[in-house]
């Protein structure tokens, strides 16, 4: 739900998982055959997770990361791992490159040249649940477009402050 203010977007687990899988259709309905999914750790694990089981495409994981103050929230120097983890082989052929947003579109921007650089890939093509309308870099596919540019509170985000002890006093145990 976004606010009246369009600063925030709230989104409830039922509306992310429906988000995935409306990328996943855009992704098929678009005809592109792909080979392999690359995810970027974290905000693309989940969406490229289950692209990998709805695409029945093994699923490779870069790490990326760029936000570090407050909280997340303010943008700080992108770092972006060496090496690419998958279960065998090497990242080749048509590969699409999944996250769960371009917010700035530097990571994405990054990321996509630097994957252009390598040659054992054929064809690149990125997907993402949202892009914001401040987002330098535009996505092949993308499922919401957000003009105002809100803060996005994804479900998952309990557990960036939820610690050991937090969850054993939740249960109890």
């Amino acid at each position: 739900m976004l606010t009246d203010d369009g600063k925030h977007l709230y989104v409830s687990w039922d509306e992310y998982h429906m988000l995935i899988e409306r990328l996943a259709l855009k992704v098929h309905n678009s005809g592109w055959a792909f080979d392999q999914i690359l995810c970027l750790a974290r905000g693309g694990m989940r969406p490229g997770d289950v692209l990998s089981r709805v695409f029945d495409k093994p699923l490779a994981i870069m790490s990326t990361s760029s936000y570090r103050a407050e909280g997340g929230t303010i943008q700080g120097r992108l770092d972006m791992a060496k090496y690419i983890t998958m279960p065998k082989g090497e990242l080749a052929g048509r590969v699409l490159l999944v996250d769960d947003l371009a917010d700035s579109g530097v990571t994405l921007k990054a990321v996509v040249e630097r994957l252009r650089g390598m040659p054992a890939i054929t064809e690149l093509r990125s997907a993402v649940i949202w892009v914001k309308g401040v987002s330098s870099y535009m996505p092949d596919y993308h499922v919401e477009l957000l003009p105002t540019s809100p803060w996005i509170h994804q479900p998952f985000e309990e557990y960036d402050t939820l610690r050991p002890e937090g969850l054993a006093k939740k249960y109890q145990v």
